[in-house]
């Protein structure tokens, strides 16, 4: 299959020349790279004049084209008519050398796949356990897997507001399991959720869906929101085999202020695209769960070196919350 990559990137040359480095050494190399830079400086353009990288494409935008959802979307438009599949990387991720290759396979064993995730490698520890355990009470165990349950699950679990859907799959109340809770258990998942920085989708997908131009900036949430919609018309999957580490760089995120607000209004957001009219208990678990994480964050004031970042987060959240009864976030 012919396809194509397209990485956004802000501010980030030294993190987005490892990812290139690490698509260099792909059993399966991209028909086209874009890199579609949202910069406020010359830096990522100097490192590509630097080191040269086959196939690819560079592309300064201006302030109407800048944000993660408008550079994705003016990056499908400039994909060749001859690519069948487009990917999408974070510029702060690195690739296990068959990354494409198992994705590409995916699409082939799966022809009714309209999108495939991979999954990232570095962030959770797992371990495989005999069919027959009982995980204790901050475990997690799925699929014959288990990983450290975080206290905010705990909890939850507590209360009664566990998800009530498998991993990458949206409760009817939202606040589900993200694909990290999925084990690297060597299988494909279907799911209703790609990680936007990991995914790749059909190209004939785009000529009914974009990404909402709702989710400014940063766009937290913007994968949830398109893939969502997606799945609603066809199947998503993740391939574990598919392997990537993510590397989180600080360089071009909000404040924690910014980004407390944008937990709260963008997840309300994403709820409602996926159930727009949800029932009065599940709003209820909505808000529990929501103003519950909220005051777990106010707690890490006390139980974190990082006092400052937690206040000004909880902050954030809070404001959110209550900005939602007086403007309520809207479609695009």
């Amino acid at each position: 299959m012919n396809f194509t990559l397209i990485i956004c990137t802000y501010m980030r040359p030294e993190a987005l020349c490892k990812l290139l480095l690490s698509i260099d050494k792909q059993t399966v190399y991209p028909s086209e790279i874009l890199i579609i830079d949202g910069s406020l400086n010359n830096e990522t353009n100097l490192m590509l004049e630097k080191n040269v990288f086959k196939n690819l494409h560079y592309f300064l935008v201006d302030r109407v084209n800048r944000g993660l959802t408008k550079q994705r979307n003016f990056g499908i438009n400039k994909t060749s008519e001859s690519s069948e599949i487009i990917f999408f990387l974070d510029d702060d991720t690195i690739l296990e050398p068959n990354y494409f290759e198992e994705i590409l396979k995916t699409y082939s064993l799966y022809p009714d796949a309209l999108g495939v995730g991979g999954y990232i490698n570095n962030e959770v520890v797992w371990k495989k356990v005999p069919g027959d355990y009982r995980p204790k009470s901050n475990e997690f165990l799925y699929d014959g897997w288990i990983r450290n349950e975080s206290s905010r699950f705990i909890i939850r679990k507590k209360l009664q507001l566990d998800a009530d859907r498998n991993p990458g799959c949206h409760p009817s109340f939202s606040h589900g399991r993200s694909i990290s809770f999925l084990p690297p258990s060597g299988k494909t998942y279907e799911v209703e959720q790609l990680m936007g920085g990991v995914s790749s989708f059909r190209k004939l997908v785009f000529k009914t869906f974009q990404f909402s131009t709702y989710f400014e900036g940063y766009g937290l949430y913007e994968d949830a929101d398109f893939t969502l919609r997606v799945s609603k018309t066809g199947k998503l999957y993740i391939n574990t085999n598919a392997q990537l580490g993510h590397f989180h760089d600080s360089a071009g995120r909000p404040n924690k202020y910014n980004y407390g607000k944008m937990v709260v209004r963008n997840g309300w957001y994403v709820w409602r695209v996926k159930y727009p009219k949800p029932s009065i208990k599940d709003k209820f678990k909505w808000h529990s769960i929501t103003l519950l994480l909220t005051f777990i964050r106010f707690s890490n004031i006390f139980t974190t070196n990082k006092k400052q970042e937690a206040f000004t987060e909880f902050m954030g959240r809070t404001l959110g919350w209550f900005s939602l009864f007086s403007n309520k976030p809207r479609q695009k």
